[in-house]
């Protein structure tokens, strides 16, 4: 596997990210797989070069953290060998300060998610979402702190406009602080606003994207279908995806199918290897059920569209307006 820099950082990441988004309490949702159902997968993972693992504070109250750590001590000789990504901005507890970008709640938060994790270190932490009740230059200076201390190596941030981004770097480096180096967006082939003003921006930056979402919650995969019809347990009870798409975005799906059907592979594939195709993406990050999609992704990284493949896959696009998820 050819490994990418995170933007203009000198931390090499595989240009698959593991989300751990899918591992955790299957009480809470159905489609969550135990530490134990999720091991062969991570496994898998591992065999295959990834070392990119990204997870959050938040899901599943804290214990895909906890499982993200036993996995990854475990699967790996040493901790130097991963790259360890998580998140935090949503609240973690009933209290006024266990949420947000605060000082107080990003002490707290890192050192909540070091201990789940099992770790000393995190090497990539993110702001989940932007906090507008916390003045730009608090959270920053705190994020810088938690650099200083040794309890994260870079910083990321996630899901926000492009000015609002631009702001938090030009706070950075006005004052000397650690600027961020990642942006975990939304973009995929149903969703490309992102491609008008976050995708220049990061390229003029040197921040390097690692997409969520990245088969439109599974559409690109095929989990679903025109009316409505839903062919996986996660599609049948993910409501927010029908906030996000209509039937007009299987013209795309079409597109993506006809393109796959000549390759000779997966839809997932032709969907992921567009994405790697954007100079700005350093890893899309990708949540995996089975060891099938691990396959998928990794072998989407050493598959490279045709200016016209790329073309037909574009040419049926619809604008979307800027969605609640990514403002």
């Amino acid at each position: 596997m050819d490994y990418v820099r995170l933007g203009q950082s000198g931390l090499k990441v595989s240009p698959v990210c593991l989300g751990m988004l899918s591992y955790g309490d299957p009480r809470r949702r159905a489609w969550y797989l135990t530490e134990e159902q999720a091991e062969p997968i991570v496994r898998r993972a591992a065999e295959l070069g990834v070392n990119f693992f990204d997870t959050a504070d938040m899901y599943s109250d804290g214990l895909t953290e906890e499982i993200t750590g036993h996995l990854l001590s475990r699967l790996f000789k040493s901790r130097d060998d991963y790259v360890l990504a998580t998140k935090l901005y949503y609240a973690t507890g009933p209290g006024p300060n266990d949420r947000g970008l605060s000082r107080k709640h990003i002490m707290s938060a890192v050192d909540a998610s070091l201990r789940r994790l099992g770790t000393d270190h995190v090497d990539l932490y993110q702001i989940h979402r932007w906090d507008v009740e916390t003045t730009v230059e608090e959270t920053m200076a705190a994020l810088h702190d938690v650099v200083q201390a040794g309890k994260a190596r870079y910083i990321g941030a996630s899901t926000m406009p492009a000015w609002r981004f631009s702001k938090a770097q030009h706070t950075a480096r006005a004052h000397g602080w650690t600027p961020f180096v990642s942006m975990q967006n939304y973009y995929n082939l149903l969703y490309r606003e992102e491609e008008r003003e976050m995708i220049p921006l990061c390229l003029d930056e040197g921040v390097g994207c690692v997409p969520w979402s990245p088969l439109a919650r599974g559409m690109l995969a095929g989990n679903r279908e025109r009316g409505g019809v839903r062919s996986t347990t996660r599609a049948g009870s993910d409501l927010f995806a029908d906030e996000l798409y209509t039937d007009d975005d299987f013209d795309v799906v079409d597109a993506v199918r006809a393109v796959a059907e000549e390759r000779g592979v997966p839809a997932a594939q032709v969907s992921l290897a567009w994405l790697r195709g954007n100079p700005a993406v350093a890893a899309p990050i990708i949540g995996a059920t089975k060891a099938k999609h691990i396959d998928d992704a990794v072998a989407a990284a050493e598959l490279t569209l045709s200016d016209e493949e790329r073309a037909r896959l574009e040419a049926p696009y619809r604008p979307h307006p800027v969605t609640p998820a990514t403002s």
